[in-house]
């Protein structure tokens, strides 16, 4: 299988590959500035080469993580495989940029400087290139980090810097030239990675196999088969969303695009039953060794199937998508600023009718509330009492999340500055304050199973996490607090708040910051959950009024703007409903000043209920004492104080 398993997804991948080209003209020759057969040939095979090193790359990582242990010989092969992967993945990469520039600019090949001056310019200047020359030095880095690291920590930063790679080759293709840009790029990224991590995991199992034993192997496939089954749903409904902006209408799904994407859907069908069948049916039964037999007969069919769909979505890269889906050649100012039509004036049904789903927040929000009231039935299965009120919180601030990120906030923070001002305030203030309110680490802590064998689940990470010098840091009340407060002047006065309207991934980079300084800081003053200190109620009293002015003094701030911020971006929408940009920038400043407060008065009342209850329950404490000791204490004292008494009076009789 080590050998029979990669080499079974290769075959199949290429063969689908060269169908798809076939089929759905990806690889036809241009009647312009035609490339050459060996561009058009070539460009997509190393397109999928790199998604192929990809996931062995990341999925091993990822897989290594959860299901084995350090120090183990399986933990080194799995960083060997993927420190081996990332080196194909750097080659692949550079070869593929330069394919690239051949394909856009198909320039004459020689060794002259202008040639070389050419593809600089290419690397540099221009987007394309610059992502491939970032994707090549990464995976330049990554391949030497695999091969350095070996311990928990380390392998983790790793993980996360290659999941990072992935992210700008992800942000090509058709996308960029199509309607409802942002919402293919997000679908694209998580797309990728999460068919890199399901692959990639699978592969690593087939390659580590003969070093471990069949009880190690039935334990870690148990593992790997939750990953997997997270990632295809992920990869069911990214993939599902980014086929229908690409296909566009029902009638278009006859194209040749539409086509390629229905094969691809078949391969990733046939994928998911095969892994249910084997999750329920035969990974318990392995001990035996007709069932262990069988079970890697249906690894290498599932692999089959999974080159089948990894050769069609390369294809898919290379095949154009029904023009249907295409932006309009004569576009409006908003849709040149966002890629989008202008929406309709903001109404009150608008506020509750309008929607444009953010996949990645409908994905955290979705898994968010799954896992937390699995833990909570799991807790309540065994007989362990969990209040109420907590997953009650809890659902309710992931509903805001999604509400906020794909609702009409989503949909008009782009025109409106004040609607983008009343997200940010949900997302720093409101949100938080329901989701800490749900206590999900403590719940954690005590739902998720404890493993024994000394490799790290979801329970020992998040404890990890949490007890992380980084976490030490960041979660003190003044490092939040400053976090919390100096995240707003940061944001609007620099150039990051035009980061976040201009490029997709600034603004979710923005909704995850804000909501998790907000997180930290309502964590420090009201949360439940472990942290390794906590100022005494007074003073998170006092921190809480002083954020408060400076939070009010920001608001102010904003109102007395004399001119518009990025006015570029607000001031040429072409907007012609509501009110003025410079109007609506200073109903903006009036919600961070005054609706922005409405959190934090909750806030307050909430640690003064706190305090109060503290109070009482030390009270209690005192009176159970007292009762089991008999107001020893009370006594003793009495008696120091009888025994002063005395000898204060025999002093004085001495005195006289």
């Amino acid at each position: 299988m080590r050998v029979a398993g990669p080499a079974i997804l290769a075959v199949t991948a290429v063969v689908a590959l060269l169908w798809g080209l076939a089929f759905g003209g990806g690889a036809a020759a241009l009647v312009i500035a035609d490339p050459g057969a060996v561009v058009r040939w070539g460009l997509p095979l190393l397109t999928l080469v790199v998604n192929l090193s990809a996931a062995g790359m990341v999925g091993a990582l990822v897989t290594a993580l959860f299901t084995l242990r350090a120090g183990e010989r399986e933990f080194d092969a799995a960083l060997d495989t993927a420190s081996v992967s990332a080196a194909v993945f750097t080659v692949a990469a550079a070869a593929t940029g330069f394919f690239t520039f051949l394909d856009v600019f198909n320039p004459s090949l020689s060794a002259g400087p202008e040639f070389g001056a050419q593809l600089g310019r290419w690397l540099v200047e221009v987007e394309g290139g610059r992502t491939w020359l970032i994707t090549t030095i990464a995976g330049a880095a990554l391949t030497i980090l695999t091969f350095a690291v070996r311990s928990w920590a380390t392998t983790l930063l790793v993980a996360v810097l290659a999941i990072a790679a992935l992210v700008p080759m992800a942000t090509q293709g058709h996308s960029g030239e199509e309607a409802n840009h942002n919402a293919a790029v997000i679908a694209l990224v998580l797309h990728v990675v999460a068919a890199a991590i399901w692959l990639g995991g699978l592969l690593l199992l087939v390659v580590v196999r003969p070093l471990m034993t069949r009880d190690g192997v039935v334990t870690a496939l148990s593992r790997y088969s939750s990953i997997a089954l997270v990632a295809f749903i992920v990869v069911a409904v990214s993939g599902t969303v980014r086929a229908a902006i690409g296909i566009g209408t029902w009638d278009a799904v006859a194209s040749p695009y539409g086509i390629l994407v229905l094969v691809k859907v078949a391969a990733l069908l046939a994928i998911g039953l095969l892994g249910a069948w084997y999750r329920r049916r035969l990974i318990g039964r392995m001990h035996r060794d007709a069932a262990s037999r069988r079970f890697w007969g249906l690894i290498a069919l599932e692999l089959a199937f999974m080159g089948v769909a990894s050769g069609v979505a390369a294809a898919l890269a290379r095949t154009p998508p029904p023009t249907n889906s295409a932006l309009p050649e004569v576009r409006t100012p908003a849709e040149i600023l966002t890629g989008a039509v202008l929406p309709p004036e903001l109404t009150v049904s608008r506020w509750l009718t309008a929607w444009d789903i953010d996949l990645l927040w409908a994905f955290v929000a979705g898994f968010g509330a799954f896992f937390y009231l699995a833990g909570v039935w799991r807790l309540r299965r065994r007989g362990d009492s969990w209040p109420v009120y907590r997953p009650i919180l809890w659902i309710l601030g992931l509903a805001l999340l999604l509400w906020v990120t794909g609702g009409p906030v989503n949909v008009y923070q782009d025109y409106l500055f004040s609607v983008h001002m009343t997200g940010h305030m949900l997302l720093t203030m409101a949100i938080p304050l329901l989701l800490v309110s749900g206590a999900p680490v403590t719940l954690a802590a005590r739902a998720i199973r404890k493993r024994e064998d000394g490799t790290r689940g979801g329970r020992e990470w998040i404890l990890w996490a949490v007890h992380s010098p980084v976490a030490r840091v960041v979660t003190h009340p003044f490092v939040a607090a400053g976090l919390f407060i100096g995240s707003l002047w940061i944001f609007y006065y620099t150039d990051l708040f035009r980061w976040s309207l201009y490029d997709h991934l600034g603004h979710e980079w923005m909704v995850v910051h804000f909501l998790l300084t907000g997180y930290l800081f309502v964590l420090s003053l009201i949360g439940i959950d472990p942290v390794p200190y906590r100022l005494a109620y007074p003073f998170r009293l006092v921190l809480l009024i002083a954020v408060m002015a400076m939070h009010a003094f920001f608001g102010i701030a904003i109102m007395m703007q004399s001119g518009l911020m990025v006015s570029e971006w607000f001031g040429a929408m072409g907007r012609t409903w509501g009110a003025t940009p410079l109007q609506d920038q200073y109903t903006g400043g009036g919600v961070a000043w005054s609706i922005g407060e409405l959190p934090t008065l909750v806030l307050a009342i909430v640690v003064a209920i706190q305090w109060s209850r503290s109070d009482d329950r030390q009270q209690r404490r005192r009176d159970r004492h007292a009762d089991r000791t008999g107001d020893a204490e009370l006594d003793a004292y009495n008696e120091h104080l009888a025994a002063l008494a005395a000898k204060d009076e025999r002093a004085a009789r001495l005195g006289r």
